[in-house]
């Protein structure tokens, strides 16, 4: 199974890229995962917050395909444990999933077309942090998931 973590946003400063890659080249080993990142182009970025999020709407449905699984990150999701994220990619490799797809959405959430195209929808806290963090943070918890999986010392409980 492939993993993908969308975000809307943009580029990586040098500490987060430098994160992404050490947890990207741990998790290697047992699973592929990859950073996408969805950018609007510079002359659609606008103010009017329902359109930029209709504008990443299109973006993410035009990039969605039928053999992804899509997993929101949403504040109003529901809260797993590193134990249930483990769980859940095993469920997804169960059941013959290709590509796993975790999305951070955009700086105002997603419209209701993205809700109801995810199969889940996940909360990483109730705090709220900066798009470079979560995905810094997603990537640690897939390896996190992955060594649990593999029964690697690296999670303790």
């Amino acid at each position: 199974m492939n993993i993908e973590i969308w975000s809307l946003g943009k580029a990586n400063e040098d500490f987060i890229a430098s994160g992404l890659q050490y947890y990207f080249q741990k998790t290697k080993p047992w699973n592929p995962v990859e950073l996408v990142i969805l950018q609007l182009p510079k002359k659609a970025l606008t103010s009017d917050v329902a359109r930029t999020k209709l504008q990443e709407e299109e973006l993410i449905l035009k990039k969605l395909q039928s053999h992804h699984y899509l997993v929101l990150l949403d504040e109003r999701g529901k809260a797993l444990n590193s134990v249930q994220w483990s769980q859940q990619f095993q469920q997804c490799m169960n059941q013959g999933v290709k590509t796993l797809v975790i999305l951070i959405g955009g700086a105002f959430g997603v419209t209701d077309a993205i809700r109801n195209h995810a199969r889940q929808c996940w909360s990483l806290s109730n705090l709220v942090f900066p798009h470079q963090m979560v995905r810094l943070i997603v990537a640690e918890q897939v390896y996190r998931a992955f060594s649990i999986l593999n029964n690697s010392p690296y999670h303790h409980e």
